[in-house]
């Protein structure tokens, strides 16, 4: 099976040399490379790593302000890499009012991305599967007010105390790919194998629906690369 790095798993890399980041984790041996930044490199730079190492971009962890602010510079950058997921990592939602905001944005600008062929999609940290003060909570405000995909990070989900399984089951047809993830319920991130999730019940789900699976691993001990490693074996001995 391909698999794919988010590469804020190799950050310590990839914010000092990212054609380095991209060899390395081809190396490896992962297909997919999900962006966490460019680093200040061109579209046409990063497109050139990509072939070289015989990588494909299979999203991208992008702010929503940057492409409401140049919706077509973005989307110009995103097609010459050849990525055709946009997926927001995150945002402050913190009071209704922020939640409201993102939802109106999501509902104008993933029908704009949907025409350019490209796909809008939200991942989620912990903090969303908790209640708002006034009784919403943001995922489910998420998934019931938008259609946009939804970029599921099963650990999150998990230290969230929702059972990551059940949520893929629910909305298989809005998850074209997860994060696969581990650690402790506390939310201290371990290389995969390492933790207490439920990595090997997520993996068979995710391989039974065709989901792509993103490692992400997130401490850097004792390098991006060596967890990036230890990640990419432990998968390889679940298949």
């Amino acid at each position: 099976m391909d698999y794919g790095i988010q590469l804020y798993s190799v950050r310590d890399l990839a914010s000092q040399d990212l054609e380095a980041a991209l060899k390395a984790v081809a190396e490896i041996g992962y297909k997919y490379v999900e962006f966490a930044g460019f680093f200040g490199n061109d579209a046409e730079t990063v497109k050139g790593w990509l072939d070289k190492y015989g990588l494909i971009c299979s999203s991208t962890h992008s702010s929503w302000t940057e492409l409401r602010d140049d919706f077509e510079g973005t989307v110009k950058y995103h097609k010459i890499i050849g990525n055709k997921n946009y997926i927001i990592p995150g945002a402050d939602l913190s009071t209704p009012e922020k939640l409201q905001e993102f939802v109106d944005f999501c509902n104008e600008y993933a029908p704009k991305l949907a025409a350019e062929g490209m796909t809008l999609q939200y991942h989620n940290h912990a903090h969303e599967f908790h209640l708002h003060e006034d009784g919403q909570m943001i995922y489910s405000v998420l998934e019931c007010k938008t259609d946009i995909d939804l970029e599921t990070d099963t650990y999150w989900l998990y230290v969230g105390k929702t059972n990551p399984l059940a949520v893929m089951d629910r909305l298989k047809d809005r998850i074209k790919m997860i994060h696969i993830k581990d650690g402790d319920i506390d939310g201290h991130g371990k290389p995969l194998g390492l933790g207490t999730a439920p990595v090997a019940d997520v993996y068979a789900k995710a391989k039974e629906y065709g989901m792509l699976m993103v490692v992400e691993s997130e401490t850097c001990t004792p390098s991006g690369i060596e967890e990036a490693k230890i990640c990419y074996d432990y998968l390889k001995s679940l298949e």
